[in-house]
């Protein structure tokens, strides 16, 4: 039996491997409008567009953290409205609304990970967005909709931290890298993998709806995460040094701790995912990173002229 698929946001770092997890999949029948071509703080484009549709996975959204923090409005229209336009068109047209949140919707002040049910506090106002499209999705679409939170993607379809560490690389010695956030980096192909799942489990019946915490098991520093993908790329992980928050100053504030617990997976009868540095390993080993991580290496060979 065909089910049909809508993913928003669909030329986007997760969106991009969410449409080639589905391409793979005989059943699934697949629409993936980018931005240019769906609008979400449009209701009467996103209404259209969720019609004939059984599962909508929401990517579409304001990830320009420091932008939000200057124009709350503008990136709550996208985060908060946007979405209440989707949940009320997956409502109208009965289908099984998968939405994208973060670990920002937390005040980053725990020491162990958050569970699902912890009670959310946002520091900033791109937290304050996305927790304005949680709660439109607990309201309107109490059994068919689900929260993922996810955090610190990366990936090899745009701009990304270990992209970027890579490509640093071929042009500084030393780099320095806060080591005082911590958080868990997230393959975008591995949650579109888990994204897929969790959407064939709720139309069967078996995902109880609510939140899910999409990030990966254990946790590390933004200098941690630096430091493996050099080792793993066979670059010289001392090449990064720690130091504080405070030396690159941004104009929100970042949750210190942004760790989250994994439970509610069990309850979908679903694996969480893998611990980050087991995804980083295979997901360095795609062509998407492969070239960037030879070129880091060519360029650390160089003698010094």
């Amino acid at each position: 039996m065909t089910t049909t698929w809508l993913v928003t946001g669909a030329h986007g770092l997760l969106g991009r491997d969410v449409l080639a997890e589905l391409a793979v999949d005989p059943e699934a029948e697949v629409t993936g409008p980018g931005r240019d071509r769906l609008d979400i703080t449009d209701p009467t484009a996103v209404h259209a567009a969720v019609a004939g549709h059984r599962v909508v996975v929401n990517c579409a959204a304001w990830t320009d953290v420091d932008g939000a923090e200057r124009s709350e409005a503008a990136a709550t229209a996208v985060n908060g409205a946007g979405v209440r336009h989707l949940a009320d068109a997956c409502a109208d047209h009965g289908a099984v609304l998968l939405h994208l949140s973060t670990d920002y919707v937390f005040p980053g002040d725990a020491r162990l990970p958050y569970p699902e049910d912890a009670p959310t506090g946002p520091v900033n106002a791109y937290g304050r967005s996305k927790q304005a499209g949680e709660r439109a999705v607990a309201a309107l679409l109490p059994h068919t909709g689900y929260v993922v939170r996810t955090a610190w993607l990366y990936g090899a379809h745009g701009p990304n931290f270990v992209a970027t560490m890579l490509e640093l690389a071929t042009r500084r010695e030393t780099l320095e890298v806060v080591a005082d956030q911590h958080g868990q980096p997230t393959w975008t192909r591995a949650l579109a993998r888990q994204l897929a799942a969790l959407g064939r489990a709720a139309l069967a019946g078996r995902a109880p709806a609510g939140v899910y915490h999409g990030t990966a098991a254990g946790h590390t520093t933004w200098c941690g995460l630096a430091r493996e993908t050099f080792r793993l790329s066979g670059l010289d992980p001392e090449r990064i040094r720690p130091v504080g928050s405070e030396r690159f100053p941004r104009p929100a504030a970042r949750p210190a701790f942004g760790v989250l617990g994994h439970d509610n997976w069990s309850r979908a009868g679903l694996v969480p995912l893998p611990r980050w540095d087991v995804q980083l390993a295979s997901a360095l080993k795609q062509p998407g990173f492969a070239a960037p991580a030879a070129a880091a290496r060519a360029a650390g060979s160089r003698d010094p002229s």
